[in-house]
């Protein structure tokens, strides 16, 4: 299965993984910061970004299929993962099948109840539908601090640190996003159900997130007593762009703790 990454840096492998409807670009704001610490690789997920949709399925055991394809077929030896939203959800199924040495999970699918779940959903299915308004309207709207806030301000708590440029491309990634039906039909009744982990795991949410609410933060700490739980402060559902030093200093605090027990 081809999958679509960016690849920079040197050190103890590290993939990125992002949530529904986005690409490797949600990673940008930390990447620079990792990548002199690690060989960090971006991916495009299945269906998103510049990954073509697969014929099969794209639930989430085709998902950590494919990423254990793409670790063999790139030379990744148990890579440390880190991922946010579904991508967070994957990172924390690559811990638990043995395919990860730690798994940093941020504001990950698979904690919430169905009717959190459903809630999640149609705001992204909003957003989805918004992301089809005419490309040069976009272009235009982004330019201003009101478009970026009425479009990112569920997502981010600081909409206006996005560039017109990075706002758009977030938003035709999300439009041409064609495994986004399949893998959201599947998020209905995705719940993680791991009940331990053989590698280090810190699980991150951020304090404001509009999208997977912070009382899932709680769940997930009851799933999972032995990961390292966190709170992001003032950070919304992609705590990459609202803190890109913090999220950056989590994932560095997860690969040292696997590094002490190697």
């Amino acid at each position: 299965m081809t999958v679509h990454f960016e690849r920079s840096g040197a050190g103890e492998p590290l993939v990125l993984i992002h949530g529904i409807g986005h690409h490797w670009r949600a990673w940008e704001p930390v990447i620079p910061s990792l990548a002199r610490h690690y060989d960090v690789v971006a991916v495009d997920l299945p269906g998103f970004g510049r990954s073509p949709v697969p014929q099969h399925d794209l639930g989430m055991p085709s998902a950590v299929r494919a990423l254990s394809e793409f670790f063999a077929e790139q030379g990744l030896d148990r890579p440390h993962v880190a991922g946010n939203s579904l991508g967070g959800a994957i990172a924390l199924e690559l811990a638990a099948a043995g395919l990860a040495r730690s798994a940093t999970a941020l504001s990950p699918a698979g904690f919430a109840t169905p009717a959190q779940v459903r809630r999640a959903l149609a705001v992204l299915r909003g957003h989805r539908i918004g992301a089809f308004t005419p490309t040069p309207v976009l272009r235009l709207f982004y330019r201003t601090a009101f478009g970026k806030a009425f479009s990112f301000g569920r997502l981010v708590t600081r909409p206006s640190v996005l560039t017109a440029e990075r706002a758009l491309a977030d938003t035709l990634a999300l439009r041409g996003g064609k495994g986004f039906a399949r893998v959201a039909r599947h998020g209905r009744t995705y719940a993680f159900a791991a009940a331990s982990l053989p590698v280090p795991v810190t699980v991150a949410w951020g304090d404001r997130d509009r999208i997977l609410l912070p009382v899932q933060a709680e769940a997930a700490r009851a799933a999972l007593p032995d990961a390292r739980h966190v709170t992001l402060p003032g950070c919304g559902h992609v705590p990459m762009s609202d803190d890109p030093a913090a999220v950056a200093a989590v994932i560095q605090e997860t690969v040292t703790l696997a590094s002490h027990v190697s």
